[in-house]
């Protein structure tokens, strides 16, 4: 399991894949400010679900968001949770996918999917992990 904020970086993903995880959970609490909602809103909704998915695509397991759903706040500002959790394969397709509103999303997952997944795309094993020696670094000089 990772939470919220760690859904942006793909190194909680790499670890938890090469612990063993054949699904990254992902429990959020994410959404829009009022103002923002009309210009930005559709982008940031896509970019929340495409990197998670793509967690997914690149350590072969599934992905299960669950996102809040609701107003917080006040009715000028505060934020406006967008709901829309979702489950997705190892090949970072959709299989259920909730709305906008409080709801709950049951899915059947294959495990057998991520074994077959890590046969024909073994990203994993063909890692360059002599290449990522700075990743233990802030920034790079």
């Amino acid at each position: 399991m990772l939470i919220c904020w760690d859904q942006w970086f793909p190194e909680g993903a790499r670890l938890t894949a090469l612990a063993g995880a054949k699904i990254l959970f992902y429990p959020t609490a994410i959404g829009w400010h009022p103002s923002e909602k009309k210009q930005y809103g559709e982008r940031q909704r896509s970019s929340w679900e495409i990197i998670q998915r793509s967690h997914g695509i690149a350590n072969n397991v599934f992905v299960a968001s669950t996102n809040r759903v609701g107003h917080e706040g006040s009715k000028r500002g505060g934020i406006e949770f967008w709901g829309h959790s979702f489950v997705s394969d190892p090949s970072g397709q959709i299989i259920a996918l909730a709305g906008g509103k409080e709801e709950i999303l049951i899915s059947t997952v294959d495990l057998a999917q991520v074994e077959f997944n890590r046969i024909h795309w073994p990203f994993l094993r063909d890692r360059r992990v002599d290449a990522y020696g700075k990743l233990t670094q802030r920034f790079i000089d």
